[in-house]
């Protein structure tokens, strides 16, 4: 992969407002000079995530996360630096400019890339085929108009497609010349293992089949879900499955992304959180009769990083599942996964128990079924009362301990005791049991439950706790890199008086500070503007961001530096002192042991550590 010149990094982040890129994901506001909202990084209910434009650096403090644009969009869209560069320069129409004047070339640019662009095309060969007067397409927008009683308008807006029974798409993608490597890994076809690509190595995984895009958040194709139609072919090897979904690629895994969420997200506001369905079909349905936040999980059974996913954007989801029984279980699976991540959940639950799926609902009755069921919508405990004791007046003792049980499993779910409480208060009064029995039942369970985990992890935190923390969260090294980023008049003064050895290099902080310091000593430092091209890894560019971020104003700063070297000299010193003492007096007058020396070193020692630090600054 080519390399990026560093004056093209260093124009990207100058031109590129790092609130604009972050903003996509996270949803901002303003707080004084700064920007805030909550971390896409971790679970939170109060935001702690803080972006500083004028610096060009972000930084959470929950959990420390930290870094410039280009580290937020590796992070965020798990891309290397070079194709964190590419994308952003390509959204913000910045130039790239590479080593060597030269630009990568076809095999040299980057498999993800290939992909998404061999995703766009196969899209619009499948749009095409949908549209075309071809059997196949008449037959295609029949089904789609008659039997799934969509309009065009939709499918033009969800680029449905058409796969033909003797699909072309391999013909396509070879006079585009896309790599061996995309050809074999875009999950559009299945090849022989060791096969030479040919058109006849090509063979389609989707034949006669409804194409439906699923895109990423950022609205780029990444995979398709095929359903089965009556020109769906005999062979097959999916014939009997209504729906097959591409196979998992370096663009797409299906438990990190939402259907529809790329559109979904622009449309959540306070009082209009996700509203989170079974299906593709189901989520399109919504989006036709006007319900404009509607996503759907891929396939799969929702997955913890598609909650966080939702949770960037809003801190409560509507659940709105099938309500057969299949659809009653996936809700109870779903409750205490969305309980972890920190989101209030809410599910809209048809009267009497009536049968009906969201997608015939919504055609009958359009979006005013919606608001109707808005309005009678369960919270999370109460919905998983009434599923599993739909008639706890008739319900035995045994029963409700039974129910009391499963309950709990839920409850503990949720992070906030208030929430806790909350829950086991309205659990107590739809048993119609005292609510502190519940209460001591609960704490029962907790117990066992804690007794549980110990047993099992106790091994593993004893290795943990043998294992030294590699970046501690306050050393004298991190003040003396803060004080080197943000007065740097001090780095040539603590250069020539912090010997190297008295920095702990085991964590980022100190390695960073005695290469620091090697610069400064040589006067070869380079500004804390263009201090990228001395970090050689990820710690060390988030542990210098998360730096920069900080904004100190203190009112001493050499203060502070003779300070951190006096902590530096003291670790430094006192583990020999006490060694000299200990042979001092376990060798006595021993001829083997130098006492003279010993006593000599002690002497130097102990008048060092009484002398105060000054460090000598130029005014």
């Amino acid at each position: 992969m080519p390399a990026i010149k560093p004056s093209c990094v260093r124009d990207l982040k100058v031109r590129v407002n790092i609130v604009d890129v972050i903003s996509r994901v996270v949803s901002l506001k303003k707080a004084g000079a700064r920007f805030k909202g909550l971390c896409p990084f971790h679970n939170e209910k109060t935001p702690s995530f803080h972006v500083d434009a004028n610096k060009g650096f972000y930084k959470c403090f929950g959990c420390g996360k930290a870094g410039d644009v280009i580290r937020f969009v590796q992070d965020t869209e798990q891309l290397s630096f070079v194709e964190a560069v590419e994308a952003i320069g390509q959204r913000f129409n910045v130039t790239i400019e590479y080593e060597d004047g030269g630009g990568p070339t076809r095999e040299e640019r980057s498999l993800r890339k290939e992909l998404f662009d061999l995703h766009e095309i196969a899209a619009d060969h499948f749009h095409q085929a949908f549209n075309s007067r071809a059997p196949t397409g008449e037959f295609m927008r029949k089904y789609w108009l008659e039997r799934r009683r969509f309009p065009m308008e939709l499918a033009e807006e969800f680029k449905i497609g058409a796969a033909d029974p003797l699909d072309s798409l391999g013909a396509v993608l070879l006079k585009r010349r896309f790599s061996e490597d995309a050809l074999r890994q875009c999950g559009l076809f299945f090849i022989r293992e060791g096969a030479m690509i040919t058109l006849s190595a090509l063979k389609p995984r989707f034949r006669g089949r409804l194409m439906i895009p699923i895109r990423d958040h950022q609205g780029r194709v990444v995979a398709f879900t095929a359903r089965q139609t009556d020109l769906t072919p005999e062979d097959d090897p999916a014939h009997e499955a209504k729906y097959v979904n591409s196979p998992e690629t370096p663009v797409f895994t299906k438990g990190h992304l939402l259907f529809n969420l790329d559109r979904a997200r622009s449309h959540v506001a306070e009082g209009h959180p996700f509203l989170l369905v079974e299906g593709q079909l189901d989520a399109m349905r919504c989006w036709q009769v006007g319900i404009k936040t509607a996503v759907a999980p891929q396939g799969t059974a929702i997955t913890d990083s598609q909650l966080i996913l939702i949770r960037r954007y809003h801190p409560e989801v509507e659940c709105f599942f099938d309500s057969d029984s299949a659809g009653q279980k996936a809700s109870l699976r779903f409750l205490p996964l969305a309980l972890r991540a920190g989101l209030e959940v809410r599910f809209l639950t048809l009267p009497g128990g009536e049968k009906i799926d969201p997608d015939l609902l919504f055609l009958e009755k359009g979006s005013e079924a919606y608001h109707q069921l808005r309005h009678s919508a369960l919270s999370g405990i109460r919905f998983a009362c009434r599923s599993l004791l739909p008639s706890p007046e008739a319900a035995s003792g045994e029963q409700k301990a039974r129910t009391g049980q499963a309950l709990f499993e839920i409850i503990a779910a949720a992070e906030s005791e208030i929430v806790r409480a909350e829950f086991l208060a309205d659990a107590a009064r739809y048993l119609r049991l005292p609510a502190a029995t519940l209460e001591r039942d609960f704490e029962q369970f907790r117990r066992r439950s804690v007794k549980n985990v110990s047993a099992v992890t106790s091994s593993a935190e004893s290795a943990e706790r043998s294992t030294p923390p590699s970046r501690p969260a306050h050393t004298p090294e991190r003040d003396l890199l803060l004080l080197c980023l943000h007065y740097e008049y001090l780095g040539k003064p603590l250069s020539l008086a912090l010997p190297h050895d008295w920095i702990d290099t085991s964590h980022t902080a100190g390695v960073l500070l005695n290469r620091f310091l090697a610069e400064f000593e040589q006067d070869a430092w380079p500004g804390k503007d263009h201090v990228d091209g001395l970090l050689e890894n990820p710690d060390e560019k988030a542990l210098v961001a998360s730096v920069l971020f900080d904004a100190p104003n203190l009112e001493d700063p050499v203060k502070v530096a003779n300070e951190g070297l006096r902590q530096l000299r003291t670790r430094a010193l006192e583990p020999r002192l006490r060694q000299i003492e200990l042979d001092l007096a376990s060798h006595g007058a021993d001829s083997n042991v130098d006492a003279i020396s010993l006593i000599k070193e002690r002497t130097r020692i102990q008048q060092q550590l009484r002398n105060p630090v000054g460090l000598s600054v130029a005014v």
